[in-house]
């Protein structure tokens, strides 16, 4: 599996309901994609959950490299270069992926980011620093996504209500459409 993020930084007098209509019309191009795991369409919102940007930020998680070439290089990625230029992709390798059946129906995400330590073993290292989530009984999807490359991982985990409790430790994304693949 590859995770694979680019979080395009739009200007704080954005009008974000651009994004939401694009999405609304879009957003199923992505449903059923071959080698796609899945694709949580993500913003942030200035002024929204103690974000200070607007971010259009899609999270896709690819079960091979050939979904995602496919998607980069046959055509699919160029609706973002014309639309929004040139994006910095990051990449990453799930940890683990968990999927409850409700988890198409995530209206919000929080994305914890940390980096890991220097350490003799890297054995459950990464698991250990992960800060514990108050509700974890209302997680319906979760991936932990780490890069041995700049050693930083991401921590996101979905949401059917809005997770009030946990503004202060995170990026909370209100999420638009989640798309299942193939």
């Amino acid at each position: 599996m590859i995770g694979m993020q680019y979080k395009v930084m739009l200007p704080s007098d954005y009008d974000m309901n651009i994004i939401r209509k694009r999405v609304k019309e879009n957003g199923a191009k992505t449903d059923r994609f071959q080698g796609l795991h899945f694709k949580a369409y993500l913003i942030t919102e200035n002024g929204n959950d103690n974000n200070i940007y607007n971010s259009y930020s899609p999270l896709y998680i690819w079960n091979s490299h050939s979904g995602m070439n496919t998607f980069l290089f046959e055509g699919y990625y160029d609706n973002i270069l014309k639309s929004f230029g040139w994006q910095r992709i990051n990449i990453g390798i799930p940890l683990y992926c968990k999927l409850n059946k409700n988890f198409p129906d995530s209206l919000y995400a929080i994305e914890i980011t940390g980096s890991i330590q220097e350490t003799t073993s890297l054995a459950a290292s990464l698991m250990e620093n992960q800060p514990s989530l108050e509700l974890k009984n209302e997680i319906v999807g979760e991936t932990c996504i780490y890069n041995p490359d700049k050693w930083c991982y991401s921590h996101i985990c979905f949401f059917r209500e809005k997770p009030e409790n946990l503004q202060n430790i995170g990026t909370i994304y209100e999420v638009l459409h989640v798309s299942i693949g193939e």
